[in-house]
C-alpha cells in the first residue's frame, strides 16, 4: 500500500528539520541554506520550499525541533538514571548532552542570536526551557533534596561544567581530558553529597551532612 500523502509530508518535513540541525552543527550558520539542507535530506529544493518557503522559516522550525529533541533526550535520561546510579555515570551522561550534534547546532544558533535581536528573542525562552528540564534531571539523578542549598548549587555547577566541556570539544577532540575531569568532579560530588554508593541513593550520613554545610572549593 502506498504511504498516505499526509504521512509522506510529515516524513519529508522531519528529514528537512533533522538535516538542517546536522548542517548547523557541521557547516555552520552561514552555510546552512535551503539548497544545502534539501540536498542532505534527499529532497528537491522545490519540495523543501513547499514546506519552508524561506531560509528563516526553515531554521526557525529546525530550532524548535532541535530544542524539543534535546528536551526529550533529557527526559529519557532522567528515567534511565533513576536508582542507585554511580555519580560518575550521571555526570558523564550530563556532559554527553553538551558534546553531541544537537549542542553543536545550538552553539551555532547562539552565536547568530548574539547579533540578531529577533533570533535571540526566539532562542532565549527555548534555552531556558531546556535548562529547567536538565536541572530537574540532574537534581533527581544525583538524589539532591529540595532543601539542600549546597546540593542545588553543585547541580548548577555540574551543568555549567558540562557546558564548558562541550565548548572545549568543538574545535578538537577533548575526550581524554574530559573523562579525567568528569571522574574528578564526580569524586568531589561523592564527598560533598555523601553519595559514594550511588548518586541517587537519596540518603546521607551525619558526617556527609556536616561536609555539605562547609564551603565548597571548586
Amino acid at each position: 500500500m502506498r504511504e498516505p500523502q499526509q504521512d509522506r509530508s510529515r516524513a519529508t518535513r522531519r528529514r528537512l528539520l533533522e538535516a538542517c540541525v546536522e548542517c548547523l552543527a557541521e557547516v555552520g550558520w552561514s552555510a546552512t541554506t535551503v539548497a544545502v539542507v534539501a540536498e542532505r535530506a534527499g529532497v528537491s529544493r522545490g519540495a523543501a520550499q513547499h514546506h519552508f518557503p524561506t531560509r528563516e522559516e526553515l531554521i526557525t522550525a529546525a530550532l524548535e525541533h532541535m530544542f524539543d529533541e534535546r528536551i526529550e533526550l533529557t527526559r529519557a535520561e532522567l528515567t534511565t538514571l533513576r536508582g542507585a546510579t554511580p555519580t560518575e555515570t550521571v555526570v558523564a551522561r550530563l556532559v554527553e548532552h553538551f558534546t553531541g550534534t544537537l549542542f553543536k547546532a545550538a552553539l551555532q544558533v547562539w552565536t547568530a542570536a548574539a547579533a540578531d535581536e529577533s533570533l535571540r528573542l526566539r532562542v532565549v525562552p527555548l534555552e531556558q526551557k531546556f535548562g529547567r528540564v536538565a536541572y530537574r534531571m540532574a537534581i533527581e539523578a544525583l538524589g539532591v533534596q529540595d532543601d539542600d542549598e549546597v546540593g542545588h548549587r553543585l547541580v548548577q555547577a555540574t551543568l555549567d561544567l558540562a557546558r564548558g566541556l562541550g565548548l572545549a570539544d568543538v574545535l578538537t577532540d577533548d575526550s581524554v581530558r574530559r573523562a579525567e575531569v568528569v571522574r574528578a568532579w564526580a569524586g568531589h560530588l561523592d564527598v560533598v553529597l555523601g553519595a559514594g554508593s550511588g548518586a541517587a541513593a537519596g540518603t546521607r550520613g551525619d558526617k556527609a551532612n556536616a561536609k555539605a554545610k562547609a564551603p565548597v572549593k571548586t
